[in-house]
């Protein structure tokens, strides 16, 4: 089930985060597997905003999803599952519910930045219907998102933007909200 995070969520989201992050160690990728959540403010502004949502499962939030705006359409800062949940659409169904958040807003398209070799990364979002955006066609939003995730380290493997149209996403097939 989804539902909008609330702040009592937000030390689970960011265990969610951690531990969901731990997968990268596995590909050698220890600095992001041991990268610091984001903070409890950071987090904030997105649940005061509504733009934050959880997966329950058993009472408790299991995977979360946050979204931003950046030129005109919706971002997704971060989608996180607890590891253990992987495979059972939990991320899929966020992800849907922020393109919906998106399309009822009128915003054209949704966006993140990913790896591009993490096999639970670019390639899982070009399978959602998400597409490599070249990068001379990065909004001016994007190429500062990316320059922070270069700040912060994260281009010591391959990076890339990554597009969909909210009007032309298919949905997963069952909506539990």
């Amino acid at each position: 089930m989804i539902r909008e995070a609330t702040a009592t969520d937000i030390p689970r989201l960011q265990e969610i985060e951690v531990r969901a992050g731990e997968l990268f160690a596995a590909v050698g990728m220890d600095a992001v597997a041991g990268d610091e959540p984001l903070s409890t403010e950071v987090l904030g502004e997105f649940v005061l905003d509504g733009r934050a949502w959880v997966w329950v499962s058993a009472g408790a939030p299991v995977g979360y999803l946050i979204v931003s705006v950046v030129d005109g359409n919706a971002h997704i800062d971060q989608v996180s599952v607890l590891p253990g949940l992987r495979g059972q659409r939990i991320g899929r169904r966020l992800i849907d519910r922020a393109v919906r958040w998106a399309a009822e807003r009128g915003l054209p398209a949704i966006t993140l930045t990913t790896f591009t070799e993490v096999a639970w990364n670019g390639p899982y979002y070009a399978r959602l219907g998400f597409r490599y955006l070249d990068t001379a066609d990065e909004t001016p939003g994007l190429r500062a998102v990316r320059a922070e995730e270069i700040e912060h380290g994260l281009d010591r493997w391959p990076r890339a933007c990554m597009t969909a149209s909210a009007a032309e996403w298919h949905y997963a097939a069952a909506h539990s909200e």
